[in-house]
């Protein structure tokens, strides 16, 4: 089973989602034959390279209601073990950073692309790192498994950045338009972060509805907003 999860790394929901998933994951029978990629997806794909304070930024765009949803998130995470630091969060377009999920996925491997995912959603919103800084971003890679070597070179040019950009036109024909969406075989998608049990039963649904030999099939459910109820919906 190949599960393809269209996000951003500066998304807090995109954080949470991914630890429900890998929770729910490891409860399913099948998971040593579900393939999971990392697509990209931007929330402001006009953001600037140069960053800013997170803070500063979600007032000017959402006003006084933005510290109670960056308070409501800090507390949902930490259920699932992730620290958010808004104070040191920042703001900066996070396209180098998709690009280097795409080097990591096309020459290193799904399971490497995964780590190197964690490591820049920890850098963005625990660590305060600017994931615009190429040197910043040259460590965390190397961290996750890539040759450094490789990683200065892709960094130092715009290699993966036509691949990403049509990525992102891709996820915008498929009708994506909010963040975490997981597309499962290429064929349903449950968006937001779900419970893990929601996950779950979306897992051995897809697994009955493709004939995989493990689970047994979730009701019936249909996606709406940011709410998906025990199943799947098509993309």
């Amino acid at each position: 089973m190949k599960v393809e999860i269209y996000s951003d790394i500066a998304c807090p929901w995109c954080y949470i989602g991914k630890r429900r998933f890998e929770q729910a994951l490891a409860g399913f029978e099948g998971r040593a034959d579900v393939e999971v990629v990392y697509r990209p997806y931007q929330l402001v794909p006009d953001a600037s390279g140069t960053a800013t304070p997170h803070r500063a930024w979600l007032a000017e765009r959402f006003g006084p209601q933005s510290v109670a949803m960056d308070a409501r998130v800090t507390e949902l995470g930490r259920a699932e073990g992730i620290t958010y630091d808004f104070d040191t969060a920042l703001h900066v377009n996070t396209l180098l950073g998709h690009r280097l999920l795409h080097l990591a996925l096309t020459e290193y491997g799904a399971a490497v692309q995964g780590v190197l995912k964690e490591g820049l959603l920890k850098a963005h919103f625990s660590d305060g790192v600017d994931l615009g800084d190429r040197a910043r971003l040259t460590e965390i890679a190397v961290a996750a498994g890539l040759g450094r070597e490789r990683v200065t070179e892709y960094l130092a040019g715009d290699e993966g950045a036509e691949d990403v950009r049509a990525q992102l036109a891709q996820a915008r024909e498929l009708g994506i338009s909010a963040v975490p969406t997981f597309v499962f075989e290429g064929k349903w998608a449950v968006q937001g972060g779900q419970e893990a049990e929601t996950f779950r039963k979306v897992l051995e649904q897809v697994a009955a509805e493709t004939a995989a030999p493990v689970g047994a099939a979730a009701g019936a459910g249909a996606c709406a907003d940011d709410s998906c109820a025990d199943g799947a919906c098509a993309v």
